[in-house]
């Protein structure tokens, strides 16, 4: 019986510590909607310096999150689900909120340089993001970038 309250313990001890870092499915989904929330600020901030025979930078943005809308919202279900794992009221929110500090801060990033500094250092994203397809988005998502770490550490395998 002492055993089993002591692993009960453990157990209980464990858990909340596991639900603060993320499984690399849960990295991938972080970065993923990384992605997704920079490519839009990219393209609102740069369409109006994109040639005008290309189109549209936000259009492009547009069919992106067309053209991968499953693999947007499995991310954003395995990070809803990691929330609630981890005790959110309010794991949509949670979400929300995520995505919202992604776009601020490439929006910083835009308002520190010139947009035209900005546009031609990220604007190019945008169409090279639009012609991947799901395994190149997936691979891009699970690198993990040493300047643009997961916003949680890595659980131990």
């Amino acid at each position: 019986m002492k055993f089993f309250i002591l692993f009960l313990g453990l157990i209980t001890f464990s858990a909340p510590s596991f639900a603060q870092c993320y499984t690399m499915t849960e990295a991938e989904a972080e970065q993923g909607i990384r992605i997704h929330s920079e490519l839009m600020v990219i393209g609102l901030n740069c369409q109006h310096l994109w040639p005008r025979s290309d189109k549209n930078l936000y259009a492009q943005y547009k069919d992106f999150t067309v053209n991968h809308a499953s693999l947007i919202r499995g991310y954003e279900a395995t990070l809803i689900n990691y929330f609630q794992r981890s005790g959110a009221r309010n794991p949509e929110s949670q979400l929300h909120e995520l995505r919202t500090r992604f776009a601020n801060k490439i929006s910083k990033d835009a308002a520190v340089m010139r947009p035209d500094g900005f546009c031609k250092v990220y604007a190019p994203r945008v169409p090279k993001a639009n012609k991947m397809r799901e395994p190149e988005v997936k691979r891009w998502a699970a690198t993990i970038f040493p300047n643009f770490p997961p916003t949680r550490p890595l659980c131990a395998n």
